[in-house]
């Protein structure tokens, strides 16, 4: 096999290929209302970045338009390049120490009673901006009192630095694991492991069985039943709580990955009842369901 042709049974990363018509039930109107306003006028306010924004996330006009977003710190310039994720990457800029302040007083002006707080990868910070992680839970926790959710990069494998996050004790820590191991390279790029994934979680659980662990998977990119039914049960091992399944919808057709099938919404309510029977305490499954999508009912229900 030539260097130039991927395995057959690997998705094609296509330049020139033209993205799949999307299915009726990827199909969205628009939320209508001030409140999306609003919320797009805060945040540029305070000069904050959100994952809704920068990843392109179909479900951002519904969830601006209800008060709430996913804050996104670190900067918005990511140094991995994982062929899934429309995130700029590149050299990021340095960090603002203001920044936990910042988010903190959007959480309280949005009236918040959960917070979400990813970030970028910063493969260039020694402890991959595991401190910064820190000081904003402790930030958002004394200004609002709501609970709160982290969604980590994998601290460059760092366990102090993945420590030091535990430590500020945030409710929900969630790390995805994004696809089946088959797949993980190609998707999250070389930088990646899928056993320290799941070390990952079991470290959190372990450190603090109180904090509750979420994951999640993007479907539709070329892994089997099989495959996802065997990541459930490693992350079940693993202790996580929570689990999020959705559907990858490419970002554009440059650079990144193809969707090869799009799983109809009947599918996922199959394969979100079942999880559920192996032993998620919460399971959310759609097409439109993303890591934090309705953080705030699965936190508070667990």
């Amino acid at each position: 096999m030539s260097r130039s042709t991927p395995p057959s049974d690997l998705p094609i990363i296509s330049e020139t290929s033209t993205v799949q018509r999307l299915p009726s039930w990827l199909r969205r109107e628009v939320p209508k209302g001030n409140a999306n306003n609003f919320t797009s006028a805060l945040l540029e306010e305070l000069n904050l970045e959100t994952v809704c924004d920068n990843a392109r996330c179909p479900n951002r006009m519904e969830c601006y338009s209800q008060k709430t977003a996913t804050f996104m710190i670190l900067g918005n310039v990511c140094t991995r390049s994982c062929s899934f994720c429309s995130v700029s990457r590149g050299r990021p800029d340095a960090l603002q120490e203001d920044e936990p302040t910042r988010v903190a007083e959007a959480a309280h002006r949005l009236g918040l009673k959960h917070v979400v707080i990813t970030s970028v990868t910063r493969d260039d910070l020694a402890d991959g901006g595991a401190e910064h992680f820190h000081q904003c839970v402790n930030a958002v926790r004394q200004r609002t009192g709501a609970t709160i959710e982290v969604l980590t990069p994998d601290f460059i494998q760092n366990k102090s630095a993945l420590d030091h996050v535990i430590a500020a004790k945030p409710d929900v820590f969630n790390h995805n694991t994004e696809t089946v191991p088959r797949l993980y390279r190609r998707v999250r790029g070389p930088q990646s492991d899928y056993r320290w994934t799941l070390g990952l979680l079991r470290r959190v659980k372990s450190l603090n069985p109180e904090i509750k662990t979420k994951s999640g998977l993007m479907l539709g990119l070329g892994e089997t039943h099989e495959e996802i039914l065997d990541v459930l049960a490693d992350l079940l091992d693993a202790g996580c709580d929570f689990l999020t399944l959705g559907q990858y919808l490419q970002p554009s057709t440059q650079r990144f990955l193809s969707v090869v099938r799009y799983l109809p919404p009947e599918e996922f309510t199959e394969l979100g009842q079942l999880a559920k029977s192996m032993g998620f305490q919460k399971v959310a499954s759609g097409p439109f369901v993303r890591s934090s999508y309705h953080a705030r009912d699965m936190a508070d229900s667990a």
